[in-house]
């Protein structure tokens, strides 16, 4: 049964990649269109750039004022900690099957 909820948590983390893969690629858009300057922070491939990662988790696009930005900023930061909920929690379930088997 554990290892039934261990891949169920896989399913969610599949689901947040996926929506992030939608989301992320939007947000990036929508700043390099509406916003240069910070487009220009990032640089090019801003996509896993760990700066561009951090101002996501941060929320820091709230403190530009586009709410456009903050529609598509927050699903993709809610899809990517559903990822690493999904992951962790599946590693922690897993783990726990290896040492109670």
């Amino acid at each position: 049964m554990t290892l039934f909820f261990a891949l169920c948590f896989v399913a969610v983390a599949i689901a947040g990649v996926s929506a992030f893969l939608i989301f992320w690629p939007l947000t990036l858009i929508h700043i390099r269109d509406r916003h240069p300057a910070l487009a220009e922070q990032f640089g090019p491939g801003a996509f896993l750039k760990p700066a561009s990662l951090r101002w996501l988790g941060r929320r820091s696009y709230r403190q530009l004022g586009d709410r456009s930005l903050s529609g598509l900023a927050t699903p993709a930061l809610v899809a990517l900690g559903a990822t690493v909920f999904g992951i962790g929690m599946a590693l922690a379930l897993w783990l726990l099957s290896q040492v109670f088997a």
